[in-house]
């Protein structure tokens, strides 16, 4: 290939490593956001199910507390865990295919270095600058 060739494909795969580093890191966060949701779920069931069933239980509404039978509650906070952890296996898959991609990506990389050394020597020395 020729060196504008290499040098437009080096950019090309430059920025499809740029876009899932960023993809990756998105759903790393929400899937460290879903673990908070399905702990603090837990943790409200637990201290739920202490309680006696004739326990007034109150359930927050912005500012205001509205008075909700333990039941409701219980099935409200399970129902939080479950979307929780179905939300995180999602994004688990979702997790493993961007890192796949991300491996693809940096072969294509190390693959195109291999092919023109000269690119590589071209590359150093703009990020030297």
């Amino acid at each position: 290939m020729s060196d504008e060739a290499n040098r437009a494909a080096f950019l090309e795969i430059k920025g499809r490593m740029i876009e899932n580093t960023g993809k990756l890191k998105q759903v790393q966060n929400q899937m460290r956001n879903k673990e908070g949701e399905k702990k603090r779920a837990y943790l409200t069931l637990e201290e739920l199910r202490l309680l006696p069933d004739n326990t007034n239980t109150y359930k927050s509404i912005g500012r205001t507390f509205v008075l909700e039978p333990k039941s409701a509650l219980v099935n409200e906070q399970e129902q939080k865990y479950k979307d929780s952890e179905a939300a995180i296996a999602a994004l688990q898959a979702s997790k493993e295919y961007l890192e796949k991609q991300k491996a693809e990506v940096e072969n294509n990389l190390t693959e195109l270095l291999q092919q023109d050394p000269g690119l590589a020597q071209q590359i150093m020395s703009m990020t030297v600058m």
